[in-house]
């Protein structure tokens, strides 16, 4: 957890969420029921141990950041990811709530590929936090080195093997997923990938490429509904290979997550 200050906010948030996620709470000492919220924060940016930094702006005195984002109520909760910022909610939410909207900042952040860690900074963590927190599962050591220094191909095998010894493993289906996105979608040009898709007699490797791309840029409900429309329209082994493919990117942004939910039940429309 880190302050940032108009001075510090550029170096602090904007450049380092290049790296990995930032998550920035606005708040003021005025509002006496925003400290719930802000403990709620800091223990989960504690929790995930650098998978995001949380910043901290008191808008009392950082005039110029709240006119920047437009902030009209205190407490904000906004995230940035690769220097685009994506607000989150604003007043005080319950701890499982926030701690919900902070998975999604984390899964946006790995679709991505924002997979660096941020340093420790600010107090020491509490220390029934250390007497909870396991720290990074040892199981995806080789899967995150491989994520970190951009082989998403290594990645996809290390969550592979994984899969082979427990293929119920929920966390490495979901990660053997957003591996295979980041694969299918680095080299990717989107002005050729999107024109493709859009031309008259667009073939299925089009649109899969499109409905990656779609998914890889934040647009899950335009990747969902692209490939729903293509299991309407294809017969046989198209059919079939499309709807594989939406499967994985279910997996990919979390079968909980109500966009999933609402997709799901299309595609049993589709299909039946």
């Amino acid at each position: 957890m880190v302050e940032l200050t108009e001075q510090t906010f550029e170096a602090e948030a904007i450049r380092k969420s290049m790296q990995h996620p930032v998550v920035v709470e606005l708040y003021s000492p005025r509002v006496a029921t925003g400290q719930d919220l802000s403990d709620a924060l800091i223990a989960l940016a504690a929790k995930h141990a650098g998978k995001f930094l949380l910043g901290r702006v008191n808008v009392d005195t950082a005039p110029g950041i709240v006119q920047a984002l437009q902030i009209q109520a205190v407490p904000t909760v906004i995230a940035l990811i690769g220097g685009q910022l994506a607000p989150l909610f604003q007043g005080v939410l319950p701890a499982d709530q926030v701690a919900t909207a902070i998975d999604s900042v984390l899964k946006a952040a790995v679709t991505n590929g924002l997979v660096g860690r941020a340093d420790p900074v600010g107090g020491a963590a509490p220390e029934e936090t250390d007497q909870t927190d396991p720290g990074p599962d040892p199981r995806f050591a080789a899967a995150d080195e491989a994520l970190e220094r951009g082989d998403f191909v290594a990645a996809e095998a290390e969550f592979d093997k994984l899969l082979q010894a427990n293929p119920a493993d929920a966390e490495a289906k979901a990660g053997k997923s957003q591996a295979g996105l980041l694969a299918r979608t680095s080299d990717l040009d989107p002005q050729v990938v999107l024109t493709a898709a859009a031309a008259p007699g667009a073939t299925v490797a089009d649109h899969l490429a499109a409905a990656d791309l779609e998914l890889a840029t934040g647009q899950a409900d335009e990747a969902f509904t692209r490939l729903i429309e293509q299991v309407r329209s294809r017969t046989g082994e198209e059919r079939d290979q499309v709807r594989v493919r939406l499967l994985e990117l279910f997996e990919t942004v979390g079968n909980a997550d109500p966009r999933v939910l609402k997709a799901r039940r299309a595609l049993m429309t589709a299909l039946f």
